[in-house]
Formats: structure tokens, C-alpha cells, sequence
């Protein structure tokens, strides 16, 4: 059996994807927050109103964590939960002011390293890495749903 090497793609996307949840995960702890929380925020944010089960799919984490991840948000003021219209055991997770508030401060430095890696490439190289990224995803994605 060979051993990975520097050189394997998924040893790559994996040192990539660590160095990027470092840097996330460094910049948001000085905003209290977790990257998940901070995910929790962001899709918020853009989806408005979610379930635990929808944030749960959209954060990568199990429903039982989400729970939790909930909970503490709650408790510091940043998401707010009510009783959906349609089911009432379901809850249904909104931005506060002081969420929304806060996702706006946090944003404000992660963005800083989006320009940074923007900038380290042309236009070209730029949609050319994205296209490879996204098509590098999506065999990943077949290879789990076949696994």
C-alpha cells in the first residue's frame, strides 16, 4: 500500500481546507464565535427563517449538534427561535439585531482573506480554480454517495 504523498490532490484540497478553517476559525474567535455559529449567522442571514434540520443539512453537523450550537446562539442574543406556522414542534431560527450585527463585524475581516486570495490570481486563473474546485467537489460528493 502507497502512502499519500504532498503531491495527491486530496492531500492538498485537505491542507488547503485546514489552513482556511484556521484562519477562519482565529478571526471568529475573537467575535466569541465558533465556525459554526458563524456559518448558523451566514445562512441566516441569506435564507432568512430556517429549521435546526435546515441549518443542521447546511452546516455539515449533526442534528443533535445543531441543537446545541442553537441553544448557546440563543442564550447570547444572536438568533431568536419561535414555533413554525406550518409545524408546531418545529422551531424556526431568525437573526437578532445583535446577530446580525455581529455577522457584519466578523464578515468584515473573513472577507479581508477572500480579496487576498482573489487578488493572488489573475481573472483567468481565478475562474479556472473555481471550476476545478467545483468540479474536484462534485467527485468527491459521487465518491461519499457511492461509499
Amino acid at each position: 500500500m502507497e502512502a499519500p504523498t504532498d503531491s495527491d490532490l486530496c492531500t492538498r484540497i485537505r491542507r488547503s481546507e485546514q489552513a482556511l478553517m484556521g484562519h477562519h476559525e482565529a478571526v471568529l474567535r475573537a467575535y466569541g464565535l465558533t465556525m459554526t455559529q458563524y456559518t448558523v449567522l451566514l445562512a441566516l442571514a441569506r435564507e432568512g427563517g430556517m429549521s435546526g434540520a435546515q441549518l443542521a443539512r447546511s452546516c455539515g453537523v449533526t442534528q443533535q449538534s445543531m441543537s446545541s450550537v442553537l441553544a448557546n446562539m440563543e442564550t447570547k442574543d444572536l438568533i431568536l427561535r419561535e414555533a413554525s406556522p406550518v409545524h408546531a414542534k418545529v422551531q424556526i431560527a431568525t437573526l437578532t439585531e445583535a446577530g446580525r450585527a455581529l455577522l457584519d463585524r466578523a464578515y468584515q475581516e473573513v472577507i479581508i482573506l477572500e480579496r487576498a486570495l482573489t487578488e493572488a490570481f489573475t481573472p483567468a486563473e481565478h475562474a479556472a480554480l473555481c471550476s476545478l474546485l467545483e468540479r474536484a467537489t462534485e467527485v468527491l460528493i459521487q465518491q461519499t454517495r457511492g461509499a
